[in-house]
């Protein structure tokens, strides 16, 4: 197997993702590897920059957007309700500005992005299925299936994710009900930032990002069943 920046970081992302799996689940260190979660998502998102090529000022800006509108909404939700619910986050998510953690806008823009490439690469075979038939997509449909479809991507990721970030003690909602206007409020603001992945032009042959979001999505679905 060849020994690139891709397989580097899909070796080191299913390590310490089954790591934290087994470790959650098995060992009598529960606490600590659940305290350095947020380590890991600082080194998953280290992982999906070092693996994006041709890193231009659209693709920082959509990183810097994507933390920006993700802190504001959660600011909003954490401190009015008026977002997502009755909630307050934990300890184990590290430093928090106005109660939100830092680490929650660096998350925001890690799963748009990979939702993004998700579509931008599964548009990719489609279009050469369509080719292959003598059908062509049109450009607005791409763009709504990008947004729309990258968004639902997103909401099974937070439902797959919701239960097991609560028993994790990463945040913490009111009377333990996970309310379903949480899941509308992920769904629209995950659209908006769909919609700004979706006009920025920078590459997205980022291999790493799919990868990455198949990889979160089996570690919390692991421990959804058997946490």
């Amino acid at each position: 197997m060849k020994l690139s920046k891709h397989n580097i970081a899909t070796f080191i992302a299913i390590l310490f993702h089954l790591c934290g799996v087994i470790g959650i689940l098995f060992s009598d260190h529960k606490e600590w590897f659940i305290q350095n979660t947020s380590l890991n998502l600082v080194l998953m998102a280290i992982l999906l920059l070092w693996n994006q090529p041709e890193k231009n000022k659209a693709f920082f800006g959509f990183l810097l957007i994507s933390f920006l509108v993700g802190m504001g909404v959660e600011m909003i939700g954490v401190n009015t309700g008026r977002l997502f619910g009755n909630y307050h986050y934990g300890n184990n998510m590290g430093v928090k500005f106005n109660a939100v953690p830092w680490l929650i806008g660096l998350n925001w823009f890690v799963l748009m992005f990979c939702c993004g490439i998700v579509m931008t690469k599964l548009h990719h075979w489609i279009k050469l299925q369509y080719e292959a038939g003598g059908i062509s997509m049109t450009p607005v449909i791409e763009k709504l299936s990008l947004v729309f479809d990258g968004a639902s991507i997103a909401l099974f990721y937070d439902w797959v994710m919701e239960p097991v970030a609560v028993k994790l003690g990463f945040w913490e909602w009111k009377d333990g009900i996970i309310p379903g206007y949480n899941y509308v409020c992920w769904f629209l603001i995950s659209m908006f930032l769909l919609w700004v992945f979706s006009k920025l032009k920078f590459n997205r042959d980022n291999h790493f990002a799919l990868d990455l979001l198949i990889i979160q999505v089996l570690f919390f679905l692991s421990l959804r069943i058997f946490l």
